[in-house]
């Protein structure tokens, strides 16, 4: 789908490294340019090769330019001047002080797309601060909907980073289809806090109308939603939404039909204000049966319902298997890397099935650096 799309990707940690990423799933062209010491995440392996450096960088080739040294910032100005798309995630005024300003390369190359991905934008008293993916949850607001005050501890998966990387990933390719109209390239940015707020649009809209602040159990109250452990000391979970057929289905695959009486819980909005005494009722009758015997009763009364797996669990789920939704890329001297594949399908297939995988420290570095010798050579 992007092929012919070349995209340099500067920065390190992990929003650019995921954005640069999808483009690359996409069948772009990702020159990942690093610096001597390389990208942070390859972590302290002797083989330079840790696992979250694997889990962003594939379908990319690595270049090692030392922007210090001014023959390397003169390689990187020639790699601009032939690719669509410039991916940076510094903190504001970096590419000023390295000679890469906008308005420069814009000169030099005005059809070349810049995404620049910070912490907290531009401007503001906070557009100079560090930012990773807990900061981004902590200032959005959306942090708190994840920690429990009584037990004070950052959990979860990233989530800053990527969301923020998404919303990069849609800028740019929205501003590659105007290119294709236009010509123009385009200045493009993405802050964190900001990409935090808009992946849960939700929470906020509440709060303006209704002035209520959200909790931990806001969504989960409204949308039904539970945790249950069983008699064989496994999880599962079930998402009843609004639409009452669900909760008719759950209590007769619990042989509950009493509670369908139970005035505490007649109709949705009743069954949202007493929450946790409806979770406390159906705990207790949930922990009377084993988990594979609850799930075959819910799902043969079509109750949203599945089992809460783990990482491993997960990755052996027989749905997981049947959509492919795990592949495999093999590196000459780092050997089989087994990944998450692109979630997108184009006319039934994965957009590019043959992939490649996270480069080794400037691994390209002399095949991309020969290629501008001779193109400049030629240009004599």
């Amino acid at each position: 789908m992007l092929q012919g799309i070349r995209v340099i990707e500067l920065g390190t940690v992990i929003t650019a490294p995921y954005t640069g990423m999808m483009l690359g799933d996409l069948g772009a062209d990702v020159i990942k340019v690093e610096r001597p010491e390389g990208d942070p995440f390859r972590g302290s392996q002797s083989d330079a090769y840790g696992s979250t450096f694997v889990a962003y960088n594939r379908n990319k080739r690595s270049v090692v330019l030392d922007l210090t040294i001014e023959a390397d910032r003169n390689a990187l100005l020639a790699l601009i001047d032939e690719t669509d798309v410039l991916l940076d995630n510094f903190r504001p005024g970096v590419l000023d002080r390295l000679g890469l300003a906008p308005d420069a390369l814009r000169h030099r190359n005005p059809k070349l797309i810049q995404c620049s991905i910070t912490g907290f934008g531009s401007t503001g008293p906070y557009r100079d601060r560090p930012a990773y993916d807990a900061i981004g949850l902590a200032v959005s607001g959306i942090g708190s909907l994840l920690v429990d005050p009584e037990a004070l501890e950052s959990i979860g998966p990233t989530i800053s980073d990527n969301v923020t990387g998404l919303q990069a990933c849609c800028a740019i390719l929205a501003a590659l289809v105007e290119r294709g109209k236009t010509g123009r390239g385009r200045r493009l940015e993405v802050n964190m806090l900001e990409a935090t707020m808009a992946f849960a649009p939700d929470v906020f809209t509440g709060f303006t109308r209704s002035g209520t602040v959200p909790d931990r159990l806001t969504r989960v109250k409204n949308s039904q939603s539970f945790a249950f452990r069983c008699a064989d000391n496994t999880l599962l979970t079930i998402h009843l939404s609004t639409q009452e057929k669900f909760w008719n289905g759950l209590l007769k695959a619990l042989n509950a039909h009493e509670l369908a009486t139970d005035p505490r819980f007649a109709g949705h909005r009743k069954r949202a204000e007493n929450y946790l005494s409806l979770r406390d009722e159906l705990s207790a009758r949930f922990l009377n049966g084993l988990r594979v015997d609850w799930l075959q009763r819910l799902t043969d009364a079509d109750v949203p319902a599945a089992p809460i797996w783990n990482v491993g669990e997960a990755l052996k789920d027989v749905q997981v298997a049947a959509l492919g939704s795990v592949c495999e890329t093999e590196h000459p001297t780092r050997g089989i890397v087994r990944s998450i594949a692109c979630p997108i399908l184009v006319d039934g297939e994965r957009p590019r099935r043959l992939m490649s995988a996270p480069p080794a420290l400037g691994e390209h570095t002399q095949e991309v650096l020969d290629r501008l010798k001779e193109k400049s050579r030629k240009a004599r």
